[in-house]
């Protein structure tokens, strides 16, 4: 005997698709549908208000911006008046070398801060919505309605309550460019780290060298005592020449200070730059973002590693094997 089992619901409701306008029935306990025309999803009961400290989070992520520029002039000037007279006092050709590498830098850096930073991190397409004889079936598809914006939000787009809009292919909001990474920004953002690590890394190279023709002379207490023969002899060695280094450090001049404070800000700048450079690297390797690593944490799904989705970032859509058969393919012919 076969038995037909009957829901009944006792509380029904009537509700409007934002995507399409159709009326529906649903049951009362239904907190989220989807629309079977336009395929955009709903939350009825969902109601979000903007923040009332946009404003004091933009004048944040603005003051960062401004303190970052000061400090990235900074570097520059600082390193340029402390490092050419002793470069060009060495060699006039070194002097010239490294004054053009320092402007290439200087304005890779700062054209890339200033595009990532200024530029908009992309807006999610327009959709026509809310009339059924204009939206078409299925164009909505997995579409949700942002409160914020009172707009469609694409499945790639997030809203930024900092930025106060939705950002396509948002990565994450960075308060030192004070902008979000997203679709629009995110090369040049990416640009800006590559372009800033080299910067910092040349900044300390130079350093470097220039505070090693102007460092005061050694000054060792007991010489005597370096060539000591023994188990400790290598540790007394280096414990002589660190408290000599440190001794003449005492009668550096100004311009030999600058140098060890650029030493010191641009190793810390480049290993704080470097780990998020891999970073942004490895999730753009795994063809996913920052925000998309995190909802994704907690599923067994594990996205496409591949060096296409390096090469597709970075505008090239087709692997380096394709060129290199072209290229192979056009020897051939020009040899028959």
């Amino acid at each position: 005997m076969q038995e037909n089992f009957v829901t009944v619901v006792t509380e029904d409701h009537e509700t409007t698709c934002w995507g399409c306008g159709l009326r529906l029935l649903l049951a009362s306990y239904t907190p989220i549908y989807k629309c079977g025309w336009c395929g955009a999803i709903t939350n009825p009961n969902t109601c979000k208000r903007e923040s009332k400290c946009f404003q004091l989070r933009r004048l944040r992520d603005r003051s960062f911006v401004c303190i970052l520029i000061i400090f990235m002039l900074f570097l520059i000037c600082g390193g340029v008046l402390t490092v050419y007279p002793v470069v060009f006092s060495i060699s006039y050709f070194y002097g010239i070398i490294h004054c053009t590498i320092t402007m290439i830098l200087s304005v890779t850096t700062l054209s890339t801060f200033s595009l990532a930073a200024f530029c908009c991190a992309g807006t999610p397409p327009n959709m026509t919505w809310g009339s059924y004889p204009v939206v078409g079936k299925g164009s909505l598809e997995n579409y949700t309605f942002c409160h914020y914006c009172s707009k469609p939000k694409s499945p790639r787009t997030h809203h930024c309550r900092s930025c106060g809009m939705c950002i396509l292919d948002m990565d994450h909001h960075c308060p030192f460019i004070g902008n979000c990474v997203g679709a629009a920004n995110h090369r040049h953002f990416i640009a800006f780290l590559i372009s800033a690590v080299i910067s910092t890394t040349y900044v300390a190279i130079m350093s470097v060298y220039t505070g090693f023709h102007i460092w005061p002379p050694l000054t060792y207490r007991s010489l005597g005592r370096l060539n000591e023969s023994g188990a400790d002899s290598g540790f007394i060695a280096m414990k002589e020449i660190i408290i000599a280094f440190f001794s003449s450090a005492v009668h550096l001049s100004l311009r030999g200070l600058v140098l060890v404070y650029l030493f010191v800000s641009s190793v810390s700048v480049e290993i704080g730059l470097s780990v998020l450079l891999w970073q942004q690297l490895s999730f753009i390797y795994e063809g996913k973002t920052y925000l998309t690593q995190l909802s994704s944490q907690g599923d067994d799904a594990v996205g496409d590693r591949d060096c296409r989705n390096l090469l597709r970032f970075f505008g090239c859509p087709y692997s380096a094997s394709r060129y290199l058969t072209s290229f192979s393919n056009s020897i051939k012919r020009h040899d028959k």
